[in-house]
């Protein structure tokens, strides 16, 4: 009971309109959403009621915004980097996007036994678009959600400042890379080669509705096992930014200590993700 007093009192010291740690918490994991209204007209709703009532179609503007921005960002900083690189000693800036292109390279080159000219910048652009959303959570969780409520004059707006914590983004994320994986399976190996791959493997073709039980949910699982693991993972980190943020001024070491350590879950999940749509886009080019 005492714990959770405090708890209440870190939470109104740190934001005064919350009333508890709990809707401190809720609120931060809420979205800016646009969408339908009830009555037929398109805004943004106010309530998280109203958001699910606005459906399918509707849109998390501050994920969705966010990362257009960080993407814009990435594709700025290398396009600049790139036409200011020398051939002599590099910079610092220089130096570091080096290691990252090497890097990828060198995990493209290992692990991609075929040969498409696209693999490596798609790799590229998923390792530094995913590690720039997940580093939006070592940004203190106030500032962002804080500043979009001043700059639009209410207090009680919803602004979520961590892309890959919205499972709209990570999914959609996943599901691009599962339309190329199913794209170049059937360009590689033809339709009829696509299917014998689910149908005939492994027990031969007399075998095959039992195969396709056995592949079928395998192959299905690529999408949500690449969505759910970065989701996972790093609405999992926010949460807990969260619960030292109800500490007021206490949160200070914990915020520290947490956020060293983050920075080799956020850079492990971006990687984690390159690699897996690597070995999947390998698949899809081998033709057995």
């Amino acid at each position: 009971m005492a714990a959770e007093e405090h708890a209440v009192e870190g939470a109104q010291e740190h934001a005064p309109q919350y009333a508890t740690g709990g809707e401190y918490i809720q609120h931060h994991l809420g979205f800016l959403v646009f969408g339908q209204k009830e009555d037929g007209h398109w805004g943004f709703a106010h309530s998280e009621e109203e958001a699910k009532d606005m459906g399918f179609w509707s849109l998390n503007v501050d994920t969705m915004g966010i990362s257009l921005v960080l993407g814009l960002i990435f594709l700025a900083l290398f396009k600049t980097v790139s036409k200011k690189a020398t051939s002599g000693v590099p910079g610092g800036l220089q130096n570091a996007i080096e290691m990252i292109v090497e890097m990828v390279q060198g995990n493209v080159k290992n692990t991609f036994h075929a040969k498409n000219d696209y693999i490596a910048p798609l790799s590229l652009t998923i390792f530094c678009w995913v590690f720039l959303m997940n580093l939006m959570d070592l940004v203190p969780v106030d500032v962002i959600p804080l500043l979009a409520q001043t700059i639009a004059g209410d207090s009680h707006l919803y602004f979520k400042a961590v892309p890959s914590t919205d499972v709209n983004i990570t999914a959609g994320l996943a599901l691009s890379v599962f339309i190329m994986i199913i794209y170049y399976s059937i360009k590689i190996k033809g339709v009829g080669g696509f299917f014998a791959e689910l149908a005939f493997h492994p027990f031969g073709k007399w075998a095959l509705p039992l195969n396709l039980v056995m592949e079928l949910p395998a192959f299905l699982a690529k999408p949500v096992s690449l969505a759910l693991r970065l989701f996972g993972n790093l609405f999992a980190g926010e949460v807990i930014f969260l619960v030292i943020a109800l500490l007021g001024w206490f949160q200070l070491p914990l915020h520290f200590a947490w956020a060293v350590f983050h920075i080799l879950v956020i850079t492990l999940q971006a990687y984690l993700f390159m690699m897996l749509t690597i070995v999947y886009l390998n698949q899809a080019h081998n033709d057995h």
